[in-house]
Order: structure tokens, then C-alpha cells, then sequence
């Protein structure tokens, strides 16, 4: 008799971790690797953060809090949506989990049952189909072509609709290709969500300070208010104010749909770190002056790295317009053979290969649902990512 649950059973545990750990591995054993596979920035937490966590914990404030969020950063929280986004909620709209994979599964064990569809555009963040299997659910992938930007069409979001269609989850920009949609893009996909009203949105706007260029972000509530009742808006202080560890993500939508996932997490987690949202108060409500240079500085790194991955033999890496991903299509090293002699037969092998050969870590692109392709955290330093690259260069000009 299996210890496993026939739920877990479902669900596939995370490549992207996979890949780091493996990389920290080989790196412990003394081999030179360069790992690209966590998707963390490189930036340290902004100092005004760190004193008032350290604030909070002098003060006492090491208590347990409100389930779902202490009034404070609640309030930062509706103050910040109406600030940059345009979006009016009230605190008991609100939903401060202990990160943003939390928002996501609560919301999706709160509101599916069998049956239920979630449809996922490809490539998607690893852990989307597997949070809707493990919530009962049935992950259904709406596929995207490079050649589109990743980015899902309207007539393809149309005809992937049926009457078991309970949620959509949208991510932009996005992990793993760095794709992000227009005001006019999401105008058109609102468009087909308005014509089937039993189907609800989680945007997932955790990438919404790194927009490179003349780009402008939008979420599908401020672009369209229609959907506001029915669309739950995702963000987190852990990729824009380089918060990983800290683990806080929030979430805004209609109360009654607050209510169920404050209900999960009341059996589950219980609420958030208190330190943790105390420091996340004072980055939402502190200075923002260092989000611009930031994005720039990862902008820089975006152009280093799509130029160099297309000056190597076999590689095509599509320009995204944000997030710290490329995601490159690595077709033309499919059935090539590689340095140590084995054939190249899929984006796996490929990563594979590449980190024996090269000591770079990359994750392959059937963890996100989209082959021949690999994704490239470029989080990381100028120097780093030159060396990488280069690597990955000399590797690729190795496969005959």
C-alpha cells in the first residue's frame, strides 16, 4: 500500500527547483557551474525593509496576526492597487498569504471541483497545471507559438472555452518567456471573458515592475472593469523588492472569494510571517525610487544575453518585453549529436548535456509546456551571464 495520496500522486515536483538543486549539488562537489535556473533576483532587499522587520521584531510585534493579514500592510495593499493600477478595493478585499504560490492554490482548492477546468496558457510557470491537479481540478493548456510572442490569442482563448471552463489564469509578464501583454492585447482577450461569464481570472502580476523599454503594464481589471467581479489580481514583494526569502504574496478581488481562501488558510498555514509583513508595509508604502533603475539594470542584462544566445549555432532567443527569462528555442540542435556522443533528441537532453559539458544550469522547456525551448534566468551579474553564454556558445558550436 503506497504511503503517496492519490492527490500528490497527480502532481510532478518543481523543475525549476529541480534544476538548482542539482546545480548546487555538482557545485558542492567542487565542478565550476553556473546555475540560471532560479528565478531570484541578485539584488539584496532594499535596506528601509530590512530596518523595519528588525523595527518589528523590537517592538514585538512576533505575535500571531489575522489570518489573512494584519490591517496595516491590507491597507499598503489597496493604496498601492489604487496608486499604480487604478484599481479601488476595500481591506476585506484583500488576501496576504505566505507567498504567491499560496494566493494561487487557495484560491483553486477554494472554488474547483471535479471537473472544473483551469485553462493555462503554454509555456506556463511550472507549478500552475500541478497546483490545479492537487486542488481537484483539470489543467487544460492553450498553446501560444513563439512566432506570437507566447501570448495567447483571442480566437485561441475562444475556442478553448467550454461550459466546465471555471478559471483562466493568465501571467504577464511572464514566467517562463518574459511575455507581456498590451493594453490592446488584454482588451481583446477581455473581450472573449465578457461573452462567458462562468469563467473567472487569476492574474498573476508578479512580474509588473520589470518592463523594458516604452512599455506600459496594464492588469485585465483596470483594463476592462466589467471583469472586476470576477477577476482575482495577483502580485508579491518577493521579484520587484527582492524579497524572496521573506515570503509574501497578496492577492485582490470580490470578498466572497477572500473569504473562502481566509477560510483554507485558517486549516492550513494560518497566516504569514508578522515580520514578514510588518517589512512588506514599509516596502509598499516606502520609497519606490530604486524599481526604475532596476528594471534598467535587468533590461541591460536581457539585451546582453538575447544577443549573444543568437550568435550561437542552433539557437533562436525571441526578445521579451519583461520579467529576468528568455526563453530560446533550441530546434536546431534536435538530433545533432552533442560533445560526449549522445544525440540530442530533446530540450531535456539538451539541458542535460549542457550542464555535464558546460557546467551551466538551465531548466528545459517541457517543464513549462512548450518544446524545443529552455529557459535563462538572467538574474544574475554582467560578468556571470557573459561567462554562461559563452559557454553555451562553445557548446553549441561543439554539436555536429
Amino acid at each position: 500500500m503506497s504511503l503517496e495520496s492519490a492527490a500528490l500522486a497527480r502532481v510532478k515536483p518543481s523543475a525549476t527547483l529541480a534544476a538548482d538543486q542539482k546545480a548546487r549539488e555538482l557545485k558542492a562537489q567542487g565542478r565550476d557551474i553556473i546555475s540560471l535556473a532560479a528565478g531570484e533576483p541578485d539584488f539584496d532587499t532594499p535596506d528601509n525593509v530590512k530596518e523595519a522587520a528588525i523595527k518589528a521584531i523590537r517592538d514585538g510585534k512576533t505575535k500571531y496576526t489575522n489570518v489573512d493579514g494584519i490591517p496595516e500592510l491590507k491597507e499598503a495593499i489597496v493604496a498601492k492597487f489604487q496608486r499604480e493600477n487604478g484599481l479601488t478595493y476595500k481591506t476585506s478585499q484583500v488576501n496576504v498569504s505566505p507567498g504567491g504560490k499560496p494566493v494561487i492554490y487557495n484560491a483553486m482548492v477554494s472554488t474547483l471541483s471535479p471537473g472544473d477546468e483551469v485553462l493555462i496558457p503554454t509555456p506556463y510557470w511550472v507549478s500552475y497545471p500541478d497546483m490545479v491537479l492537487l486542488a481537484g481540478g483539470t489543467p487544460k493548456f492553450v498553446p501560444t507559438r513563439a512566432e506570437a510572442g507566447f501570448k495567447v490569442k483571442p480566437a485561441e482563448l475562444e475556442a478553448a472555452i467550454t461550459p466546465k471552463t471555471r478559471w483562466l489564469l493568465l501571467n504577464s509578464p511572464s514566467n517562463p518567456s518574459g511575455a507581456a501583454y498590451s493594453r490592446a492585447e488584454l482588451r481583446a482577450l477581455a473581450d472573449v471573458l465578457l461573452r462567458h461569464p462562468q469563467v473567472w481570472i487569476l492574474t498573476d502580476d508578479i512580474y509588473e515592475h520589470l518592463v523594458f523599454g516604452d512599455f506600459e503594464f496594464t492588469t485585465i481589471a483596470q483594463v476592462e472593469p466589467a471583469l472586476y467581479d470576477r477577476t482575482l489580481t495577483m502580485n508579491g514583494v518577493s521579484k520587484a523588492y527582492a524579497m524572496t526569502g521573506w515570503r509574501i504574496g497578496y492577492a485582490a478581488g470580490p470578498e466572497p472569494l477572500i473569504k473562502l481562501m481566509a477560510k483554507v488558510m485558517s486549516q492550513t498555514t494560518s497566516n504569514p510571517s508578522s515580520i514578514s509583513q510588518w517589512a512588506s508595509v514599509e516596502a509598499l508604502n516606502g520609497t519606490q525610487e530604486f524599481l526604475k533603475p532596476n528594471a534598467k539594470l535587468f533590461e541591460e542584462r536581457r539585451d546582453l544575453v538575447v544577443s549573444m544566445l543568437n550568435q550561437a549555432n542552433g539557437l533562436h532567443c525571441p526578445t521579451p518585453e519583461g520579467a529576468f527569462y528568455v526563453y530560446p528555442s533550441a530546434k536546431g540542435l534536435i538530433g545533432k549529436t552533442a560533445p560526449s556522443g549522445k544525440v540530442i533528441s530533446n530540450d531535456s537532453d539538451f539541458a542535460v548535456e549542457l550542464l555535464e559539458t558546460e557546467g551551466v544550469s538551465v531548466v528545459f522547456g517541457a517543464a513549462f509546456g512548450l518544446s524545443p525551448f529552455f529557459r535563462i534566468s538572467y538574474a544574475t551579474s554582467n560578468a556571470v551571464l557573459e561567462d554562461a553564454c559563452t559557454r553555451i556558445q562553445r557548446f553549441c558550436a561543439a554539436v555536429k
